[in-house]
């Protein structure tokens, strides 16, 4: 009899979750209110900083992120190819360009060194991405940053707990975009927030990620009516408190969560170690990992993952280095071989299944698999 498959991942929504958002449908409000508000709260708390806004994705908090900094057309913002399209995408959404940096090799994050020789007159901003829930060097970025007068804004979709050098992941960063999707680390199915210290940008993201309003529906019907205003053109990206409520609950659990998939990644980590023809990436110095995930690097990458899925193994790509997608290379002229690292991690890189619901027998059968795989393609 087969054994059942190894999901690639699941989420951590459990009783007390659905009690909350019940709760939610069944009061007045469901739509950006007193859920939302009290988690914003509670993640400025747990991230230490001054202000949490809300958004429908993380992918709308990097495009309103852009604009509260008045980045548009004419301007340029330096990132990574090994992402998400999400990060390059919402430079293009306001009108400006993406410009890319090679990564690391040990580390997949954006290459500090190399920051310099990308920035022209029209930068305006770098947009590091905290590759698998490892922090990027933020205070080497930070300095660059302010070298040439640049603001910074992070993708941290991959990390909420992470810390480097003594600093948080909304660290060293005007603003810290954040992603709530199912995958990530907590979740509601869609979601994300933008973290700051700056009470100006928070009012301006607070009005851009809905229409560019000056009042929200809780502002609007608290009390009498009070009239709104349309002060700029925003987006439809507020969160709504029926997700939010799903949020709440999941923050006190976010220090266990990570001390599960901590110890499922040092078990991988110890079985790849010296395991021919598998290499996966390291932890930075001075970094506390979120763990998001593992991820190992292999040669005949598709037919690698292939055989994983045939021993049940649920797998993902994460991710394809974004230069080289048909869209990219049509719209900017990219070629192989203009930044060779990511294109390398991109063309070997497989995400195996890391989550706190994953049982210790679980994690054998992928260790088992994997050492399988690498046999049989080290003999083929």
């Amino acid at each position: 009899m087969s054994q059942a498959k190894v999901e690639f991942f699941r989420h951590n929504i459990g009783p007390e979750e659905i009690g909350d958002c019940v709760r939610t449908l069944e009061s007045l409000f469901h739509t950006t209110g007193p859920a939302c508000a009290r988690f914003e709260a509670d993640f400025a708390r747990y991230l230490d900083v001054k202000q949490v806004i809300s958004v429908a994705s993380c992918t709308t908090g990097l495009e309103i992120a852009l604009k509260a900094l008045d980045i548009g057309p004419g301007d340029e913002v330096i990132t990574t190819p090994m992402t998400f399209i999400a990060t390059p995408n919402a430079v293009l959404y306001v009108g400006a360009t993406p410009v890319f940096v090679d990564v690391e090799p040990v580390s997949a994050n954006i290459d500090p060194a190399l920051i310099e020789g990308s920035i022209t007159s029209r930068t305006k901003a770098i947009m590091p991405v905290h590759m698998y829930g490892n922090l990027c060097d933020m205070r080497q970025i930070r300095e660059i940053a302010d070298r040439h007068g640049l603001k910074v804004i992070s993708d941290c979709a991959h990390t909420v707990e992470g810390r480097r050098d003594g600093f948080g992941s909304a660290g060293l960063a005007e603003m810290a975009c954040y992603s709530f999707y199912t995958t990530k680390n907590i979740s509601c199915g869609e979601g994300g927030a933008v973290a700051t210290d700056d009470d100006r940008l928070a009012e301006r993201l607070k009005q851009l990620r809905l229409h560019g309003m000056s009042k929200g529906a809780a502002d609007r019907y608290r009390g009498l009516y009070q009239h709104w205003d349309m002060v700029e053109l925003g987006a439809k990206g507020n969160l709504s408190d029926i997700l939010a409520s799903l949020l709440i609950p999941q923050l006190p659990k976010l220090a266990g969560y990570l001390a599960r998939r901590e110890a499922i990644a040092r078990r991988y980590e110890e079985a790849f170690q010296s395991l021919p023809g598998v290499d996966f990436p390291r932890v930075p110095a001075n970094t506390v990992s979120s763990r998001h995930l593992f991820t190992i690097w292999v040669q005949q990458r598709d037919r690698f993952l292939h055989e994983l899925q045939l021993r049940g193994i649920g797998v993902a790509v994460n991710y394809r280095a974004v230069h080289l997608l048909s869209f990219y290379r049509t719209k900017f002229g990219f070629q192989p071989g203009d930044f060779p690292v990511a294109e390398k991690i991109g063309d070997s890189t497989i995400s195996l299944p890391l989550y706190p619901r994953l049982g210790d027998d679980e994690v054998e059968r992928v260790i088992q698999a994997v050492r399988e795989v690498a046999s049989l393609l080290a003999t083929s």
